[in-house]
């Protein structure tokens, strides 16, 4: 049986019909005779959205107890032996109550999809997972509730539910949205017109994206080469000068003109070598077209204008903007440059903009590889044409034209034939020139004329030193081109040295993004980075990036031992002996990177392994003394009761039996911080986020102190909160006793609630010692009494349970001077409908 189909309802806010929509789709296909029915639906109290359930067949929810209360999620197993064609799932990013088949509701989709059934489902941007932060710079409200992009990328089908923020707003004033009582909180915070239009913002995009996939699909599947305008997409040819960050600017404007634009910055890298630009110049442009919401690109190719045009058609792209060319304006007659070549062959689909800038026609500098790469082998057929047509044809036209000029000047026009096949070819074809041109000379223009022979010794002297002189001009010629090609060598390999020990003293980790730069520079397919624990045991592959990376270096076109069981193989093509200084360091910095991240990563393991040594330490010097404290008064205490030779007074029996009591309260308050934190540090805390009425939770964490050391002020108009009342309880508990131990007697502890924004503040006011600002974040770390906190008076554990159990709830705890002297504990909490409900997982910052 074949996968199940997944269409999505996606929307930019609650409220703006999704659920509406996927029902009235689940109508239409009842009406075509599709078997359908409702696996859970949400209505939420909306009258037009519960209509439509009428005449869908529901199938009956789960019940699961969780905490002494009775919860349904949606049944599986009864869907699923049902096996209806089609289900209906709301809420795809929501979290099942723990005891549920999953732990995410999209996970029990995914097992329906995998039966075969077709499934169709609704979610809100802002729970995407790689959006939360962003939806948090907006909005303020950290989205629990996720799904994986993967998940949703996967549907079959993606459906936007859209609304204006302005009609929205409408529907929410009107009371189709939220019960009347919770409007006016809900439009003066989270549905802000302004937050509504990021996040209608946010979906429009993340759909065009996932449009633009299915269209790249399409075009690939029916091998389509021609541009679709359906969106400006510009290319940004780089050639890594300074002009660069010209044309990205001016690439950016054009984007900004139309709605949707996108710039993708390309460099194009010779095949042949290394490469001629600057690295820091292109890491500059990098970061600027990064900056300006574009993406940064390094391409391979024979041919830049081919491997342009090439990468611009296969992303679909409508513009490309070159600069204009650095070159000479004489060097365009040996070739008309890339901005003229991309722009002759483009075609009608392709918009090509030449952008001026100051660096035009100034000369542009190379940086050549190898002496056969940098001739090319056009230029040496070049260089032996005219080493040996150049000689014929001048002779030709000598004897047509001037044959009365003399044996001189015939000798110097011959030696320019000389020079310039060793300017074009080199050595050997100069040298061929100069042999082949004092034949010509010799049978030509010596007498007697048509003969190889010489009758005048002067003309026998003439013919030699043009011969010694043709091949010193053309060895002279040929060893500066050599030298030039290796000074600019030796430029571009010390860049790259530099950069490498740049990347040492910057403390650069990233072993992917140095061997892609390894591959970059010499232009390989792939570079795989091998190692093996002895030689005898098989290689395995540390880190490896490019195409078609091989396992063991003698399947490498180059391979380069480091050390004795590490090597660094690359393939693509066979590199010249001279390209391996510059291999051995990369390869060396390769190794020290490695070495690196694993250092990192063991000092990680070291420090959370001395920070549960430190823990552990701790907690044995807890249970050493501060748990025997309140065990050795039980114990006296009850010695003293079962004694036969003592007759007690009823007074004395009461306060022996009081002294008991307190103990077993002292060691039962002891030991549940110790659970707790264990909990914390295991994170096994599962809140459950329910909404509740702060002046509910706050009397019940009071139980433990005395009636007369706190001063309550909770006003009953405070907005609902969204948290988990156990925890809440547990957390308040712990500091207000912390509060009341510390502060001066008769000076009760002022525990008061507000309202700020889309949050609730409950503070909680003592006037003790206070505590110095170096001391406010280490008070909350486990194991820590703050000044001369006697032995026994616990094991310092109450405020790092209550700052992990309001941080799993989705709040902070903070503290603060008390003005006059004391101590402020700040517990700030979401508002009910600010924030989702928080997620099953406990969040990093829970875990001390």
């Amino acid at each position: 049986m074949g996968r199940g189909k997944l269409r999505i309802y996606l929307g930019a806010a609650p409220g703006v019909g999704k659920t509406y929509a996927m029902l009235s789709e689940a109508h239409r296909r009842i009406e075509r005779g599709t078997d359908c029915v409702v696996g859970f639906v949400e209505h939420h109290s909306r009258p037009r959205t519960e209509v439509m359930l009428h005449g869908l067949e529901l199938v009956e929810r789960r019940e699961i107890e969780y905490r002494g209360s009775s919860f349904t999620e949606m049944d599986v197993d009864a869907i699923l032996a049902r096996r209806p064609a089609v289900a209906l799932v709301d809420e795809l990013a929501h979290t099942n109550v723990p005891g549920s088949r999953n732990a995410k509701r999209w996970q029990d989709v995914e097992e329906l999809l995998q039966a075969g059934i077709d499934v169709v489902s609704t979610v809100n941007i802002q729970h995407l997972e790689s959006l939360g932060d962003v939806v948090e710079t907006i909005t303020g409200v950290r989205q629990r509730e996720t799904v994986p992009d993967e998940v949703a990328r996967r549907a079959d089908q993606i459906e936007l539910v859209d609304m204006s923020p302005q009609a929205l707003r409408r529907r929410m004033a009107h009371g189709n949205v939220y019960k009347p009582d919770k409007v006016d909180a809900a439009l003066s915070n989270y549905f802000r017109p302004g937050n509504l239009t990021a996040l209608r913002e946010l979906a429009l995009l993340w759909v065009a994206d996932r449009v633009d996939e299915y269209l790249q699909e399409y075009r690939g599947e029916h091998n389509i080469r021609s541009t679709w305008q359906a969106r400006e997409r510009i290319v940004v040819g780089l050639t890594g000068g300074p002009e660069g960050r010209t044309l990205i600017r001016r690439a950016a404007r054009l984007a900004e003109k139309g709605a949707g634009g996108e710039v993708l910055a390309v460099y194009i890298a010779a095949s042949d070598g290394l490469t001629s630009a600057s690295p820091k110049e292109l890491a500059v442009q990098r970061t600027l077209v990064e900056d300006l919401g574009g993406t940064f690109h390094h391409v391979i190719g024979d041919s830049i204008p081919d491997a342009l045009l090439e990468f611009a058609r296969g992303c679909n792209a409508t513009q490309i903007v070159l600069g204009v060319s650095r070159r000479r304006s004489w060097q365009s007659v040996f070739s008309p440059g890339v901005s003229a070549t991309v722009a002759r062959e483009s075609g009608p689909d392709l918009d090509v903009h030449i952008v001026t800038h100051d660096e035009a026609a100034k000369g542009r500098h190379s940086l050549p590889v190898a002496r056969g790469a940098r001739l090319g082998r056009s230029r040496i057929i070049w260089g032996w044409l005219t080493g040996i047509a150049g000689p014929a044809l001048l002779a030709v036209l000598l004897n047509l034209v001037g044959p009365d000029l003399g044996l001189a000047n015939d000798m110097l026009l011959f030696l320019t034939c000389t020079v310039a096949a060793a300017l074009l070819g080199g050595l050997l074809p100069a040298l061929a020139s100069a042999a082949f041109g004092s034949l010509l000379l010799n049978y030509f223009f010596t007498p007697p004329l048509h003969e190889f022979t010489i009758s005048d010794p002067k003309n026998i002297v003439a013919i030699a030193i043009f011969v010694g002189v043709a091949v010193s001009v053309a060895s002279v010629v040929d060893l500066a081109a050599r030298r030039t090609h290796q000074a600019a060598r030796l430029r571009a390999e010390s860049e790259i040295l530099s950069f490498l020990a740049g990347s040492v003293l910057r403390g650069e980790n990233s072993l992917d993004a140095l061997l892609e730069r390894l591959r970059e520079t010499f232009a390989m397919q792939a570079v795989t980075l091998l190692e093996r624990t002895s030689e005898v045991d098989p290689w395995t592959t540390a880190a490896s990036v490019g195409t078609s990376p091989v396992g063991r270096p003698e399947d490498a076109d180059v391979d380069l031992p480091i050390g004795d069981n590490m090597a660094l193989a690359l393939t693509g093509r066979v590199l010249p002996a001279e390209d391996r200084r510059v291999l051995g360091a990369f390869a060396a910095q390769a190794a020290v990177v490695l070495d690196r991240q694993r250092l990192v990563d063991e000092a990680e393991k070291s420090r959370a392994l001395a920070e549960g040594n430190r823990i552990r330490t701790a907690l044995l010097a807890a249970v050493s003394h501060d748990l025997r404290t309140p065990l050795a008064g039980i114990k006296a205490s009850v010695t003293s009761l079962r004694s036969a030779d003592v007759e007690w007074s009823e007074e004395d029996r009461a306060e022996l039996l009081e002294g008991i009591e307190d103990g077993a309260d002292r060691l039962a308050a002891l030991i549940g911080n110790l659970l707790d934190m264990s909990r914390l540090n295991t994170g096994t805390v599962v809140p459950l986020i329910r909404e509740t009425d702060l002046d509910e939770v706050v009397p019940m964490a009071l139980g433990g102190v005395p009636e007369d050391s706190v001063d309550l002020d909770i006003p009953e108009t405070l907005p609902m909160i969204a948290v988990d009342r156990g925890l809440l309880e547990r957390a308040v508990a712990n500091i207000v006793e912390n509060a009341v131990k510390y502060s001066p007697h008769g000076r009760p502890v002022h525990v008061s609630a507000s309202a700020l924004g889309n949050r609730v503040e409950l503070r909680v006011v003592d006037r003790g010692p206070g505590v110095p600002d170096e001391a406010k974040d280490r008070i909350f770390e486990p194991f820590q009494r703050h000044g001369d906190a006697p032995r026994g008076a616990g094991v310092g554990l109450g405020l790092a349970v209550a700052r992990g159990f309001t941080e799993a709830i989705g709040g902070t705890l903070t503290a603060e001077d008390t003005p006059g002297g004391g101590l402020t504990m700040v517990i700030t909490l979401p508002m009910a409908g600010s924030a989702s409900p928080v997620s099953a997982e406990l969040p990093t910052s829970a875990v001390t």
